[in-house]
């Protein structure tokens, strides 16, 4: 999608009012939502310096942003299945 599409929409949007939004598809939340609900909070993450290979880097950064977290998910998959 490109970033004209993307300003156009949220215009679109912006102008909605909301009784234009249709919410059929949402289940309703009720308290027995909120009585079966459990908190999770991701575990804290620290700062580091990793150095990387130069193609392993740019691999990473050439799918997009978010390479750092890609990194992260890379790594809590290979600890999961290595704990």
């Amino acid at each position: 999608m490109s970033k004209k599409s993307t300003k156009s929409d949220l215009k679109r949007i912006d102008a909605m009012q909301d009784e234009d939004i249709d919410y059929s598809d949402i289940p309703e939340i009720d308290a027995d939502f909120f009585r079966n609900a459990t908190v999770v909070t991701p575990p804290t993450k620290k700062q580091l310096t990793l150095r990387l290979d130069d193609d392993v880097l740019m691999w990473l950064k050439n799918q997009g942003k978010g390479y750092q977290s890609r990194i992260n998910a890379i790594l809590r998959a290979y600890y999961e299945a290595n704990r």
